[in-house]
């Protein structure tokens, strides 16, 4: 048999032997037998380089280490779900998505065991896994395509038939709970400090720039949902996409089930929860979908954010009691004094926990908590430590009521307490623990993303007195960072020239980055879209800066605020000199046809995927909105849209297709 011939033999031999043993747990040839063939494939390849396909499954013993991991734009973005606590909160989301598409209470529901691992989305291209990239902001991630195809459950290629030519895959990436264990023994052995939980750690695995060391891990995946602008499934429900799923050989939960109705949904939910502490991975929840996905267009989004079609039905979180030692105070990039409780170490859903966050002083003394109070723990979430409240019968007399501190426990500045809000602030944009949260956040993913510039990094920065503010971040050199620990000539201009690329981020990018109070990543892409440019932006007045749709009396009054401060005003023009992009895109800054129209989208459309279509009509100065009303200015009709236009008809809205759209929101062309 020829070379090439032989390898595609064994690349499929080898990779039913794999389904079979980690997907079907039924092995069908024993380890000796199939290292046998594994490294008949290797010699292969090694005497034939061109023979390695994408598929090979040599590729999942890993490759050589990376130096970083590349961006990836998502085909569609990652949504987050919402959370539903108990059954009457699952009962009101049933009822507003009725309110928009009657028909979602009998359309029946999957419900599908909510995994707690890291979410990965894998583009499949021609039945073959060409990228896998983690969740990211949600719009794009990192490229980790290596250390998935360690992922022994994954299929390198697919199995079966009906798989469109081109889709994105998502799934959740865990560490079983036996492996966890395992893992932490043998860190113990060598003397590391054991992960917190196997979340993190297979978060972490991903992200390894060797791929050997993810493989070493044994991580697995279930995956449950199929994304691509425009794609046909001729899939009706997302029941029977979990069976697609299944058998084009990708995992998926097996525990999944369908509800004909929300009663029903409510008796099997009990019964998983009650399953769930038994499995051997990892679940926060149950995820309820909508089954009928012809309705998850009609339902659409909460600000491209959360799907209205789908919510994470979450369990009651364990709880401890603990002791409340000490109440301290962390300092915000913002200035905020942020109280946080130190606790004797306790254990909460196998972590340990000995930080809890308390918000503010009004919640401290709502809830009487008190330093050497008795107090209960939980993690809200499963995440974040929060304090429910103190244990009173454990009270003895000697614990303390909290009162905020006079003076900033960083710097020692007089700290202010605005009326109309429940924090108090450090005034002094100069505090060394403002200095350092800002200027991390200034670096952070979805500001001016500068790789390789985390808490660590900054902090040495900052103690060494290379820094003192952002503006000082782009006259670094190599010559000046090698005086640091932990770098060499490599990684130095590794982190300058990630520096340097970040002076081409948008204005929208730069606004967030700067932390001005009240002003996150959706304000910051209004201001930039309406004003254009910092220099118009800084001269508007809290009246103009309010006139902006979307932007209420509180950010209008921070931004002014920010550009009245003269200290502020000179960093601006410092990065401005340093070649900072001081405006937003030519699409926002250019003509706005579009201006204060409301536009609803429905159905698919021929080439815009929904979020391209929004991203169109606001760059265009335009509002995207998920209901109609007689204020709508249109509605965008695509393929198969559903109850929308009906109601659209009815209201007397002008219904338009994609060609229109494009026409209205690029005139000229």
């Amino acid at each position: 048999m020829k070379p090439a011939a032989r390898a595609a033999e064994l690349r499929r031999i080898l990779e039913k032997a794999n389904h079979a043993y980690y997907v079907l747990a039924k092995p069908d040839m024993s380890d000796a037998e199939y290292d046998k063939l594994f490294r008949e494939l290797q010699d292969l390849e090694a005497k034939n380089p061109g023979l390695q396909t994408p598929d090979s499954p040599t590729l999942r013993v890993g490759g050589e280490p990376a130096s970083g991991f590349r961006k990836h734009r998502h085909l569609v973005p990652m949504l987050s779900l919402a959370n539903a606590f108990t059954e009457a909160e699952l009962g009101e989301w049933e009822e507003r998505n009725a309110r928009l598409v009657p028909e979602v209470k009998t359309a029946g529901y999957t419900l599908e065991v909510k995994i707690d691992g890291a979410a990965v989305s894998l583009t499949y291209e021609d039945g073959v896994l060409a990228t896998g990239v983690t969740r990211g902001n949600g719009v794009e991630g990192e490229d980790v395509t290596p250390n998935l195809r360690t992922v022994l459950d994954l299929p390198l290629r697919l199995r079966g038939k009906g798989w469109p030519k081109k889709m994105e895959v998502r799934g959740e990436v865990y560490l079983p709970k036996s492996q966890f264990a395992e893992t932490n023994k043998q860190r113990e052995k060598a003397g590391e400090a054991p992960y917190a939980n196997p979340r993190n750690a297979a978060a972490g695995a991903l992200r390894q720039l060797d791929s050997k060391k993810t493989r070493a891990r044994g991580l697995r995946v279930f995956t449950f949902q199929v994304e691509g602008p425009g794609i046909k499934l001729g899939i009706d429900s997302q029941h029977e996409l979990l069976e697609a799923l299944q058998a084009w050989g990708l995992p998926v939960e097996p525990n999944h089930t369908l509800a004909k109705d929300l009663a029903e949904a409510h008796e099997k939910i009990r019964k998983l929860e009650a399953l769930l502490p038994t499995l051997d991975y990892g679940a926060d929840g149950v995820a309820v979908k909508v089954d009928k996905r012809a309705l998850w267009a009609e339902l659409g989004t909460i600000g491209n954010r959360e799907p209205r079609w789908s919510v994470a039905r979450k369990f009651a979180p364990e709880v401890q009691v603990t002791k409340l030692l000490e109440i301290r105070i962390n300092v915000g990039r913002t200035g905020a004094l942020n109280p946080y409780a130190v606790l004797e170490p306790v254990e909460i859903g196998g972590v340990t926990v000995s930080n809890a966050t308390l918000h503010n002083a009004e919640l401290i003394a709502a809830k009487d908590i008190r330093e050497g109070d008795w107090v209960e723990v939980t993690r809200a979430g499963e995440v974040i430590p929060q304090i429910l409240g103190p244990v009173n019968e454990k009270r003895t007399g000697a614990e303390k009521p909290y009162k905020m501190p006079a003076k900033c426990p960083s710097c020692g500045s007089e700290v202010e307490h605005p009326h109309d809000e429940v924090m108090t602030y450090c005034p002094n944009i100069s505090c060394p623990s403002r200095i350092l949260e800002s200027i991390v956040h200034f670096a952070g993913r979805s500001a001016m993303d500068i790789r390789g510039l985390g808490y660590e990094r900054v902090r040495a920065l900052l103690d060494a007195r290379l820094i003192d503010d952002v503006a000082d971040l782009y006259e670094l050199t190599p010559v000046k960072l090698l005086t640091l620990e932990g770098f060499a000539e490599k990684s130095a201009q590794q982190l300058v020239d990630a520096i340097a690329d970040s002076r081409q981020q948008p204005l929208s990018a730069l606004l967030f980055a700067l932390g001005i109070r009240h002003v996150g990543e959706q304000g910051a892409k209004l201001l930039a879209r309406h004003f254009g440019t910092m220099k118009t932006l800084a001269k508007a007045s809290a009246d103009e800066v309010g006139e902006v749709r979307g932007i209420g009396p509180a950010i209008a009054d921070a931004v002014a605020g920010f550009f009245a401060e003269p200290r502020n005003r000179k960093l601006i023009e410092r990065l401005e000199k340093l070649g900072l992009t001081l405006r937003e895109t030519a699409t926002a800054t250019g003509p706005r046809p579009l201006a204060d129209q409301t536009f609803v989208v429905t159905g698919t459309l021929p080439t815009l995927s929904r979020q391209q279509a929004k991203d169109l009509i606001e760059g265009a100065g335009g509002h995207v909105s998920d209901s109609l009303s007689k204020k709508t200015t249109a509605l965008v009709v695509g393929a198969d849209p559903g109850s929308k236009l009906d109601k659209a008809k009815s209201l007397g809205v002008e219904q338009i297709d994609e060609a229109q759209l494009l026409r209205r929101a690029n005139p000229k062309s």
